[in-house]
């Protein structure tokens, strides 16, 4: 099979796409989007979100040590687009977006109550990379829509139609294709059939 080879870049998709909310004391709280998010470590729980310095948003973060990370289902798909493109400079992103900040429980900035999960986040650390600087961040709280909630209080997380973001474009979700493990008991349940 034939292969082209490229420059360097980044090409690790689908990402999530999210809305990252943060506030200075005694002003208006802002909001940014994001695809730049990742997963640093289970315990304690730790994120990290890439923001350029030049954003509206990166002074707000640096200097609170604080943000949320709002995850983003089908029905603000757009709303999050247009807080990606316009500046807080220039915006009050939760008036223009009929959006309302959700009252944290261990931090001051506030989460946006239209999304389905929200994660309160403390800087750790910050890593000066180049485009891009990297707040690395324990999560601190994390608040959910009760209404995904079943019978059993499990939170049923798949169902939330989550926006991904894949070079330049958004996503729901597709079908499912299987769960972590599912090759192991896929073995598992051919070894037991032929006993």
């Amino acid at each position: 099979m034939a292969r082209e080879y490229w420059k360097p870049g980044n090409m690790l998709n689908p990402l999530p796409a999210v809305m990252v909310s943060c506030q200075r004391p005694d002003e208006k709280p802002n909001i940014i989007t994001l695809a730049w998010v990742g997963t640093v470590c289970s315990n304690p729980p730790m994120v990290s979100i890439s923001v350029r310095p030049e954003r509206y948003s990166y002074d707000i973060i640096a200097e609170t040590k604080e943000f949320v990370i709002n995850l983003v289902d089908e029905k603000n798909a757009r709303a999050m687009d247009w807080c990606g493109v316009k500046s807080g400079r220039d915006h009050d992103k939760f008036s223009e977006m009929h959006f309302t900040p959700l009252p944290s429980k261990t931090i001051q900035a506030p989460g946006i109550s239209e999304c389905p999960v929200s994660l309160e986040c403390k800087v750790k650390e910050i890593l000066k990379l180049g485009s891009h600087d990297m707040f690395v961040a324990e999560i601190t709280a994390v608040s959910v829509d009760d209404s995904y909630m079943d019978e059993n209080g499990r939170f049923n997380m798949n169902e939330l139609s989550l926006v991904s973001f894949s070079h330049g474009e958004y996503f729901a979700p597709g079908k499912r294709v299987g769960k972590f493990g599912y090759s192991v008991e896929k073995k598992t349940a051919k070894k037991k059939k032929k006993k």
